[in-house]
């Protein structure tokens, strides 16, 4: 294990937390990555990374929502980044408090931790669904905040106490509001996987939920680029800001079905599934982001188109050993 300054990060375990462990070690990063505890000894995606990349991450078995477990994480550490979160959004829904538990008060653990041990920078992970419906295309980060979900709520709720830490303790956050991030590893709950999961076991029918909503997917290695951007640029251009990464891009949900069918050469039909419509008045119709400030701050821009990201993604899930991972029913969480 390298005896250089690690840096730390929450919900590595996760689909963009473990590309960004990838990242960061592929850069020169050791890193020290908290996974939450369980008692089957897994590491989630940790565990399939290549040995060499495994040999430079310190794994830390913990829970953001257990204030010790994140001062433990955050010790010696000069960047901390935080990815842990509930975020499936129909869930949230039914256990709100939890989502406060973790996702507010999580977050507000990982401040205090990151106060107290001196830490040189926090990057907090936000969400595109804060800004509800688009009012004005592309989204700025100057757009109003419109939570239409319990899940966009108690990410906000954790936006706003980052924010505040730096207003009054002078603590060195950095806010990344990535827009819909997509890629290996992810979860069945989200739509390209939910796509590309059931064509791959053989179904020609998939189940969905509204076609019509419009969003701009990122491909995930590009998410962990814009990561590693405001955890690595000079302090005055980032500390304190707020940055959207996205591609400037849109496509409905129903032209998504259309483009992942002839990239899987299958000829799809939809089938609509009440149970994945969000409650009326809470779907998000469109989101499309502005990321100038990034690119204008860092230098970042998106590396793949959606139909080289799609490529990929496809080519994981048909990977037998991948795709026996997932349930490839639809899911409705």
């Amino acid at each position: 294990m390298s005896t250089a300054t690690p840096a730390a990060v929450t919900g590595a375990e996760g689909f963009i937390g473990s590309h960004l462990v990838e990242a960061l070690v592929a850069a020169g990063h050791p890193v020290r990555a908290m996974v939450q505890y369980n008692s089957f000894s897994s590491h989630g995606w940790l565990d399939e990374l290549p040995a060499g990349v495994r040999d430079r991450v310190e794994v830390v078995m913990g829970d953001v929502r257990d204030p010790g477990s994140v001062r433990e994480l955050v010790a010696g550490c000069d960047t901390v980044y935080h990815l842990a979160a509930l975020i499936a959004i129909p869930y949230s829904y039914r256990a709100p408090r939890s989502y406060v538990d973790t996702n507010v008060t999580g977050t507000l653990n990982v401040l205090e931790a990151v106060r107290e041990s001196g830490a040189g920078r926090l990057v907090h992970t936000s969400t595109s669904e804060t800004y509800g419906t688009a009012q004005t295309v592309p989204i700025t980060e100057d757009h109003p905040i419109r939570t239409q979900s319990p899940y966009a709520a108690s990410k906000a709720a954790a936006d706003r106490l980052v924010d505040s830490y730096h207003a009054s303790f002078g603590t060195p956050v950095v806010t990344l509001r990535p827009f819909n991030t997509y890629g290996p590893r992810q979860s069945m709950r989200a739509v390209i996987p939910t796509v590309i999961g059931q064509v791959a076991a053989g179904e020609r029918t998939v189940t969905l939920g509204d076609l019509r909503p419009t969003r701009d997917f990122l491909f995930v290695e590009d998410t962990a680029a814009a990561f590693l951007a405001v955890g690595t640029a000079p302090a005055e251009r980032v500390v304190g800001r707020t940055f959207n990464a996205g591609t400037g891009g849109e496509i409905s949900v129903g032209e998504l079905v259309t483009l992942i069918g002839t990239l899987m050469d299958a000829d799809l039909a939809v089938l609509e599934d009440p149970q994945r419509l969000r409650p009326a008045g809470s779907e998000v119709m469109r989101l499309v982001c502005d990321a100038t400030r990034l690119r204008e701050a860092t230098g970042w821009a998106p590396a793949h188109r959606l139909d080289e990201g799609l490529a990929r993604t496809v080519g994981f899930f048909r990977d037998p050993a991948h795709l026996a991972r997932y349930r490839t029913a639809a899911y409705n969480v």
